[in-house]
C-alpha cells in the first residue's frame, strides 16, 4: 500500500483518469471531453445545481433542473422572474429558504453585478445563501480555482481513504485537511467532480465496490477491512412528533382556498392549505365557520428535525367567503396539486376520493 502522504499528485491524477473515462453525464456538467476542447461550464447553471443539489440527490434534482432552466435559461430570467412563479416550480423540492435565497441571490448578481458571478471563493460566499460548501463548489467547477469541496460523498471518501475514525462532525476540519492535500492546481473542476462522482458509484455508503476503486491501492481503511463502517457519526437524538390539523375547502365551482405561508419558517412563502400550528397540543383553527368533516386519516410527514402528524378537515367554501389578505382563491382550471408542497400534496391526495 502507498504511503498517502508521498504522492498527492499521484492520487489526483489516477482519480482524473478513471473520471475522463467514467463521469457521469448531467444536464449542468460540462463533462472532461467538452473541457478538453475548451468548453466553459456556465457559472448560473452551477450555481442553479448546486442549491438544488443541497440535501438532495442527482436524481430527484434533474427534471427540476430541466424545467427551471427551459423558463429561467439565464440569472438575469430567474431575477426577473415572481416570487409565486419560482416557489410553484420549487415545490416538492424541499427546503424551501434555498427558494427564497435563490432569488436573493439572482436579483444580486443581476442587479448589482452585471448579471456576472464572482469568479472566487471570496465574492461567491458574499452572496445570499451561498456558503462555504457551495461558494468552493462554484468556484473550482465553473471557474477552476483550486478550492477544496467537501460534500458528503468526498466526507465519506476520505475517511476511507484515512480510516480516519472520529466521529461526524466532529472529523469535518481533519476530512477537509485531507481533501485539502489531494485538491491540484490543474484541472480542479473535473478533481472535484471526481471525488464526487467517486463516492456516488464507487465508495457508497453501503457495499462499496472497493474492488473497481481507482484508489483501492492506498485506502487505508479498504487495507484494515474498516470501509463499510466508515464514516463513523455521532448517533442522532429522536425526532420528536408534532401534531395539527388541515384544511381543505372547495367552492361548489370547484375552486380551492389556499393560504400562503409566512416568508420566514418552514415551507416559508409556499401557497398550502390552512391550519393550525404544529406542536404537542395544537388547537383547532379553521379559516371560517362550518361543518368541517374528519376525513378519517391523518398526513404523515418528516421534516429535518421532526415528524409531522395532521388530521385532515374537509368544507365546502361558502359563496360569500372573503378571502383574508394571506388567502386566495384558486379557480379549478388553475389549480395544480404538483405546486403544492409535498406534506400539502400529500394531504389532497388523501382527500381526492372524498372529492369527487
Amino acid at each position: 500500500m502507498r504511503d498517502l502522504a508521498v504522492h498527492p499528485e499521484t492520487l489526483s491524477q489516477e482519480l482524473l483518469d478513471w473520471y475522463d473515462r467514467h463521469a457521469r453525464r448531467m444536464p449542468w456538467r460540462v463533462g472532461p471531453a467538452e473541457r478538453a476542447a475548451g468548453v466553459r461550464p456556465d457559472p448560473y447553471r452551477i450555481w442553479l445545481s448546486e442549491v438544488m443539489l443541497q440535501q438532495t440527490t442527482v436524481a430527484a434534482v434533474t427534471e427540476y433542473f430541466e424545467r427551471f432552466t427551459r423558463r429561467w435559461p439565464r440569472v438575469t430570467d430567474l431575477a426577473a422572474a415572481q416570487d409565486a412563479d419560482v416557489m410553484a416550480e420549487w415545490a416538492g423540492l424541499g427546503y424551501y429558504a434555498r427558494a427564497r435565497n435563490l432569488l436573493k441571490c439572482a436579483r444580486v448578481v443581476a442587479e448589482d453585478l452585471d448579471g456576472t458571478f464572482p469568479n472566487t471563493y471570496a465574492g461567491l460566499i458574499a452572496l445570499p445563501g451561498i456558503g462555504p460548501y457551495t461558494a468552493a463548489a462554484i468556484s473550482a467547477i465553473a471557474f477552476d480555482q483550486p478550492e477544496t469541496v467537501l460534500d458528503g460523498n468526498v466526507e465519506r471518501v476520505m475517511a476511507r481513504l484515512h480510516d480516519e475514525h472520529t466521529p461526524l462532525p466532529t472529523a469535518k476540519p481533519l476530512l477537509k485537511d485531507h481533501a485539502a492535500t489531494l485538491t491540484p492546481v490543474t484541472r480542479p473542476g473535473d478533481y472535484a467532480q471526481a471525488v464526487m462522482d467517486l463516492g456516488a458509484t464507487i465508495c457508497t455508503p453501503k457495499s462499496p465496490a472497493c474492488g473497481i476503486c481507482p484508489w483501492r491501492s492506498p485506502c487505508t481503511a479498504r487495507a484494515n477491512g474498516t470501509a463499510a463502517e466508515l464514516p463513523k457519526k455521532t448517533p442522532k437524538k429522536p425526532k420528536p412528533t408534532r401534531y395539527g390539523y388541515i384544511y381543505l375547502a372547495r367552492s361548489a365551482a370547484g375552486d380551492w382556498l389556499l393560504e400562503r405561508r409566512p416568508d420566514k419558517g418552514l415551507l416559508g412563502g409556499m401557497l398550502g392549505w390552512p391550519g393550525s400550528d404544529w406542536n404537542d397540543a395544537p388547537a383547532e383553527a379553521p379559516p371560517f365557520d362550518a361543518d368541517w368533516q374528519e376525513l378519517g386519516a391523518e398526513v404523515r410527514h418528516t421534516f429535518t428535525h421532526f415528524h409531522l402528524i395532521l388530521q385532515v378537515r374537509l368544507a365546502v367554501l361558502p359563496g360569500d367567503f372573503t378571502p383574508r389578505p394571506s388567502q386566495e382563491i384558486v379557480a379549478r382550471h388553475a389549480f395544480r396539486p404538483s405546486d403544492l408542497p409535498t406534506v400539502m400534496r400529500k394531504a389532497f391526495d388523501l382527500a381526492r376520493p372524498e372529492l369527487r
